[in-house]
C-alpha cells in the first residue's frame, strides 16, 4: 500500500470518529477518559486531515484536569474551621487596546491572594498568602488550569450570549468557581456564571444540576446542560483540582488564616 493510500485510510477513519458526539470521544463505555497519547494523536491527525478543531480546547482542558497525580488525594481531614477557595473569572468579549481579555482573582476565605492574566499567562501573588504558596507544585498546576478555564470560557462566549446582542454591544462573561471544606471534612463545589455583573446561572458540582436564576442565562443553560463534556469539565475542576489546591495550600495557610481573623 502506498503512503498516500495509507494516509487516506487513516483520514477516513478519523472522519468517521469525528462524527461521534464530543462526550463519546472523551468517555468510553465505562466513563473513563481517553488517554492523553490517544487524544493528542487524534487532534494532530484531525488537523492534518482538514477536520474542524473547535472542541480542542475543551477536550484538552478536561484531559488536563483528569490526569493522574503523583499520589491519590485523600479526603481533607476534619478542621477546626470551614475554609473556601474561589476563583473569579472575567472574560471581556472586546477588550480595549492594551487591556487583558481575561483576568482571574483568587480568594481564600474571602481574602485575595492572586491575580492572573490569562492572555499573558502572568500570575501575581497579591498578599502574604500568595507569597507563602508560590513555590508549591499546586501553584504551578493551578496556573495551568486557570489558563485552560479562561480559554474555554472565551471559546464558549459567542455560543452562550443572547441572539439579540450586536458587535456594538460588548459584554463580559463572569464565572466564579468555589470549593469549600466544611469543618467535618466534607468538600463541596459550585459555579456561578453571569454577564456584565448580573448572575444568570448556577451549577452544583456535586449533583451536576444547572439552575437558571435570570433570563439572560437561558441560552447558556440550554447549551451546557446538553453538553456532557462541558459539565464534566466544570465538575472535575471544582471538585478535583480545586479540592487538591485547597488541601495543599492549607498546609501552609492554616496558621496564617487563624492570625488574620479566622
Amino acid at each position: 500500500m502506498s503512503w498516500a493510500a495509507a494516509e487516506a485510510r487513516v483520514c477516513e477513519g478519523l472522519r468517521r470518529r469525528w462524527r461521534r458526539p464530543a462526550a463519546q470521544l472523551l468517555l468510553g463505555g465505562g466513563g473513563a477518559v481517553t488517554s492523553g497519547t490517544d487524544l493528542r494523536g487524534f487532534f494532530l491527525g484531525r488537523a492534518s486531515c482538514g477536520l474542524p478543531l473547535r472542541p480542542v480546547l475543551l477536550l484538552l482542558a478536561l484531559l488536563r484536569s483528569s490526569q493522574p497525580r503523583d499520589a491519590p488525594h485523600p479526603a481533607l481531614p476534619p478542621a477546626a474551621d470551614a475554609h473556601s477557595l474561589c476563583y473569579n473569572f472575567t472574560v471581556d468579549s472586546q477588550p480595549r487596546p492594551g487591556q487583558p481579555w481575561c483576568v482571574v482573582q483568587g480568594q481564600v476565605d474571602g481574602k485575595v491572594f492572586l491575580s492572573y492574566d490569562c492572555g499573558r499567562a502572568k500570575i501575581q501573588f497579591t498578599s502574604p498568602l500568595g507569597e507563602e504558596v508560590k513555590t508549591t507544585k499546586a501553584w504551578e498546576t493551578q496556573t495551568e488550569t486557570l489558563r485552560d478555564i479562561g480559554d474555554l470560557l472565551r471559546e464558549q462566549l459567542p455560543d452562550v450570549t443572547s441572539e439579540k446582542r450586536t458587535e456594538a454591544d460588548p459584554l463580559t462573561l463572569q464565572g466564579r468557581m468555589t470549593c469549600r471544606c466544611e469543618d467535618d471534612g466534607h468538600i463541596s463545589g459550585s459555579w456561578q456564571f453571569g454577564f456584565s455583573g448580573q448572575i444568570c446561572l448556577l451549577f452544583d458540582s456535586e449533583n451536576g444540576h444547572w439552575t437558571e436564576v435570570h433570563s439572560g442565562g437561558r441560552r447558556m443553560r440550554e447549551k451546557w446542560e446538553k453538553d456532557r463534556a462541558v459539565s464534566n469539565f466544570f465538575k472535575k475542576v471544582s471538585m478535583g483540582d480545586c479540592q487538591a489546591w485547597l488541601r495543599d495550600f492549607l498546609v501552609r495557610w492554616e496558621e496564617m488564616l487563624k492570625t488574620t481573623g479566622k
